[in-house]
């Protein structure tokens, strides 16, 4: 059974950091895209940052470059998204997302096949 366990999550001050942690069991993230995703109340699931190809080859929406990284640790099996200069419209449950099929869009929710339960961030002003 694939399972994706986020944390990392919590409540920070605007302008703060915070490191979102995603560890996988039943899966290898290596040669695997990896996504990270946010939904904010009210708000459709939007694509954060992916570690979109086999090759490594990341994006990151316009909002969030400059601020974030995305990087992996394929000993612990584990992704993570280091969330720096956070702002309070970060604010939103992330979630980690992973898939190993050709072509699928990696910048989408139907990218992804695997997903975690998600963790809250909270970024107040």
């Amino acid at each position: 059974e694939v399972q994706l366990v986020e944390s990392g999550g919590g409540l920070v001050q605007a302008g703060g950091s915070l490191r979102l942690s995603c560890a996988a069991s039943g899966f290898t993230f290596d040669g695997s895209a990896i996504g990270w995703f946010r939904q904010a109340p009210g708000k459709d699931r939007e694509g954060v940052s992916c570690i979109c190809e086999r090759d490594g080859t990341s994006y990151y929406t316009d909002s969030v470059k400059g601020r974030f990284t995305v990087s992996s640790d394929s000993a612990k099996n584990t992704v993570y998204l280091q969330m720096n200069s956070l702002k309070p419209e970060d604010t939103a449950v992330y979630y980690c997302a992973a898939d190993q099929r050709f072509g699928t869009p990696r910048t989408l929710v139907s990218g992804y096949e695997y997903w975690g339960q998600g963790t809250q961030v909270t970024v107040s002003s």
